[in-house]
């Protein structure tokens, strides 16, 4: 993962994750030193996102998301592990020395680097162009739009020149090679080997990243003539831009959208801008490209609701068809707008303003309603059955069918029992064994602990809760070995992140735990701590339990060692491991 323990708990020990969640998340003080509100994460109308400023980290009742203040801003800002480090290292003004060596780490950084320099070049390229006479062509084109300049300013629209090496020449003044204007995704190579700029005789868009850098740009053909180039062209892959991770506008919507908790998601950018000249100014658009699960999973971390706002024709409802389904199936909400007469959303706010689009909004159809609408008009009996089942299959949380069977029955016609034995053989995953019974004793106030979810056995889960809800036990536990009464695989790996912790908590390496993990983490931190003399009772009993579990592991050790000496007739073994066992009932008598 390349990072340093050190530097992440002084990272998580400048910044507060209360205030950092207040960014983005309305949170009220609660009991027991947590803040609670509205999950980011997932749709919902009670709060039940709880934050734990003491411990350092976040759950989710609802959707079980869980985390700390890295997993937070990365998931919430669509970013990697190590970029929300070093994001937040910036905030926090940490030097990341730290981080373990990676090979390719700082080739990687300085190509991105340049490639993030080469678009911030292009940018102010495009963006003098349009101010010469060059950029006539896109400004008339502009004028007709009647796109209001204080939106073409805040939006950083520009022009590119028919030239084909325009931009490429600009790159070249100020010391970038062909080949990394290619790698950038600004110039293009033909077969030939020859390269030229990507975008020739278009309007600009510009497509920032959530810090409102430049990491790709959008192109639209503005010569009516010209029926051979395709209308709108985006920029190629690179190291700093993937197709449909992005939305255009979203730099712009952002804080828009923390407050109306929805998002207008349109196809064109036009359409984007149109919206926020209207006074839409929580309106997104998809880059031309058809809506993907990274996009919506974005879209997920600003906002509670979608409102679908495409094109009323046959290729825009099909569009709003798959859109909805994956919307829904992430756990948001979702509606359909439909614009009357096969109008866009520009031609419908052009001609009756903002009350027009109002009233679209005001009567736009539930996104449930409208998959199910659009698919009974357009299928079989057995092809709504099978997108019935496809449906239910792909939300992300199985709790859903309960809510989702008996509305998509009545929606479509089905008969509810079939539609759920056959959903039901789709869904269902393998069933998890019985966990191995818990060996030892069991403090008061860990048996709760036997009911959190997940793999490892039961007594293990009581004993690691316990040095969770208790780090003051951690070198006690340390010292002695306790460690060795762990019984499965997954306790032991959870230790083994554990012993690094120190008597900071498990707050310190909570950056190493899996998802499994982090939700055991996250669900502990409900039960109840032990206070004083009942906390020093309870930790006596839990060692007691482990030096006796350790014992008998020790004992049945040495018995089997000393039936296999036995078998092999080798008399001097069977004393040596004779006096030991001797001594392990003895130490079993005193544990």
């Amino acid at each position: 993962m390349g990072y340093d323990s050190g530097v992440i708990q002084e990272l998580k020990t400048r910044l507060d994750l209360v205030e950092v969640v207040r960014r983005y998340v309305e949170l009220r003080p609660s009991s027991g030193g947590r803040w609670m509100g509205p999950c980011p994460f997932h749709q919902e109308t009670k709060g039940s996102f709880s934050v734990n400023q003491d411990l350092g980290f976040y759950y989710c009742f609802g959707c079980q998301a869980t985390g700390d203040v890295i997993d937070f801003y990365g998931r919430i800002n669509g970013l990697e592990f190590r970029d929300a480090v070093e994001a937040l290292a910036q905030e926090a003004g940490i030097q990341l020395k730290g981080l373990a060596p990676d090979p390719q780490a700082d080739a990687r950084k300085k190509q991105k680097t340049a490639c993030l320099e080469m678009h911030r070049l292009a940018q102010e390229y495009f963006r003098s162009v349009v101010n010469r006479a060059a950029g006539k062509a896109v400004r008339d084109y502009l004028a007709r739009r009647r796109a209001a300049p204080e939106l073409t300013e805040a939006f950083g629209l520009g022009a590119s020149t028919d030239d084909w090496e325009g931009l490429k020449k600009h790159l070249a003044a100020k010391g970038y090679a062909e080949e990394q204007g290619v790698i950038a995704g600004l110039l293009s190579k033909n077969d030939s080997g020859r390269v030229y700029d990507r975008f020739r005789g278009r309007l600009i868009f510009p497509i920032q990243d959530l810090s409102g850098k430049v990491i790709a740009f959008g192109g639209r053909i503005v010569d009516p003539d010209d029926k051979d180039a395709p209308k709108y062209l985006n920029s190629a892959d690179s190291p700093i831009y993937k197709k449909g991770e992005h939305l255009y506008g979203l730099f712009q919507a952002r804080p828009h959208m923390a407050r109306s908790r929805r998002v207008l998601l349109t196809e064109g950018y036009m359409d984007v801008l149109t919206l926020h000249q209207f006074g839409f100014q929580d309106a997104v658009g998809v880059l031309g490209t058809a809506l993907t699960p990274e996009q919506v999973k974005r879209l997920a971390g600003f906002c509670k609701r979608v409102d679908l706002v495409f094109d009323g024709d046959a290729p825009g409802r099909k569009a709003a068809l798959r859109s909805a389904e994956m919307i829904l199936a992430q756990g948001l909400a979702c509606s359909v707008v439909l614009l009357p007469g096969g109008q866009d959303v520009d031609d419908l706010l052009k001609a009756e303003g903002r009350t027009g689009f109002e009233t679209c909004l005001s009567e736009a159809v539930d996104g449930l309603d409208f998959c199910m609408g659009e698919t009974v008009a357009t299928a079989s009996a057995r092809e709504v059955m099978e997108w019935a089942r496809g449906f239910l299959s792909s939300l992300r949380e199985k709790d859903w069918l309960a809510w989702y069977l008996p509305r998509l029955a009545e929606g479509l016609g089905l008969d509810e029992a079939t539609l759920r034995r056959g959903t039901m053989a789709v869904v269902k995953g393998p069933e998890r064994g019985r966990e191995a019974a818990a060996q030892g004793a069991t403090p008061r106030g860990a048996a709760a602990a036997l009911r959190l979810a997940g793999e490892g056995s039961a007594g293990d889960r009581q004993l690691l809760s316990f040095i969770v809800l208790h780090p003051e036990c951690w070198k006690d536990f340390l010292e002695n070995d306790y460690d060795l009464a762990l019984e499965s695989e997954w306790g032991r790996s959870f230790w083994d992140k554990l012993s690094e912790c120190g008597e900071n908590g498990v707050s310190a390496v909570f950056h190493l735990l899996d998802e499994d993990e982090k939700l055991f983490v996250a669900k502990t931190a409900e039960l109840p701590q032990h206070q004083g003399e009942g906390y020093m009772e309870a930790w006596r009993e839990m060692t007691r339990g482990l030096r006796n579990i350790i014992c008998q592991r020790r004992r049945g050790n040495l018995q089997e060692a000393l039936r296999e000496a036995q078998r092999r007739g080798d008399r001097d073994e069977e004393l040596r491991l004779s006096k030991a066992l001797f001594d392990a009932v003895n130490d079993m008598r005193e544990a």
